[in-house]
């Protein structure tokens, strides 16, 4: 989450008086992520407290229905996320400061910044939930950060990628070869979060209170979200990783949905791959910074580290699990 775009007082006044939630009491730019812009809205009807969020440059607005009608179908069945606010005239999506726009309640909770290992376990067997209650879900979208939209990223980055470390761009190059050789296919498959970090994943009174910001989710492979959380969830401040996290997550994961033996095989090069695709887009925002953002870009070394990690380890075993 972050703000690019500036809303004044005029134009979300205006806005706000196409829904029954009353008058705007405050608004307030939240300075998080690297998307779209977000605002915290408070009214003095409906619930109270929202969330305003204008949809910038890289979301695509044919992908919103897609969004928006995955999170009231997921809430329908017992997924705890926000649900998007109808207008008036019964619309979800609407334009605001040219930008497409859209209101979502308030979830309770509050992510956490150093995950414990009762985190990990939760989150598993919330993310194995979210997938079982996607399974009909009638809307579909491909990732559009698959492993073949890969090779543009690095294309685009590969001249200036060694000014972060000697020789990243052949390593970059080789592992993507290497991916794009080996990646799996026919695994169980379904609608995914893939963003579920922990600034999007919310605990109340020490439990999973719900998911936020479902602005990546897409159909792929299932076990690929499960990869995605061992990057994002288990290795520490220090770059270790955290082998009781990982465990404890695929045991809550598996406790509701169990993994097939080629989901389980595939997990490193998932991982790898994982990995390899939030180095890239951390890399390409370094290097392409959007204009007025309020938020530096993260490190993509970091995931260099963790693609290492991946690419060195003999197994699945390596996540605490029996092979």
């Amino acid at each position: 989450m972050a703000v690019y775009t500036d809303v004044s007082d005029e134009e979300l006044d205006a806005f706000v008086a196409e829904y029954e939630i009353g008058d705007v009491i405050s608004y307030k730019g939240i300075a998080e992520g690297v998307e779209n812009s977000n605002y915290m809205l408070r009214t003095n009807g409906g619930d109270g407290t929202y969330f305003l969020t204008l949809y910038e440059k890289r979301v695509a607005p044919e992908d919103l229905p897609y969004f928006l009608g995955l999170m009231e179908y997921l809430a329908g069945r017992g997924i705890s996320c926000p649900l998007p606010v109808h207008g008036r005239d019964g619309q979800a999506l609407r334009t605001l400061s040219s930008r497409p726009a859209a209101i979502v309640t308030f979830l309770d909770g509050m992510s956490v910044r150093r995950p414990r290992p009762q985190h990990c376990a939760m989150l598993g067997e919330g993310l194995a939930r979210l997938h079982l209650a996607g399974t009909e879900f009638p809307m579909h979208r491909a990732n559009a950060l698959s492993v073949r939209h890969w090779r543009p990223l690095y294309m685009r980055c590969a001249k200036r990628a060694d000014d972060f470390a000697d020789g990243l761009g052949a390593e970059l190059d080789a592992e993507l070869q290497q991916l794009e050789n080996r990646w799996p296919e026919n695994l169980p498959a379904g609608v995914i979060h893939a963003d579920a970090f922990p600034d999007n994943v919310f605990f109340l009174r020490d439990r999973l209170s719900g998911f936020i910001d479902f602005y990546f989710a897409c159909n792929d492979a299932l076990a690929y979200d499960i990869a995605i959380c061992l990057n994002a969830w288990c290795f520490e401040g220090d770059g270790a990783f955290n082998v009781t996290k990982a465990r404890l997550m695929l045991a809550g994961y598996q406790a509701v949905r169990p993994l097939t033996s080629a989901e389980l095989g595939a997990l490193p090069l998932l991982a790898r791959g994982s990995a390899l695709r939030f180095l890239l887009t951390r890399l390409h925002d370094w290097l392409f910074p959007v204009d007025g953002a309020l938020v530096r870009p993260k490190d993509p070394l970091e995931y260099l580290h963790k693609l290492r990690f991946h690419r060195d380890i003999s197994g699945p075993g390596a996540y605490g699990i029996d092979e």
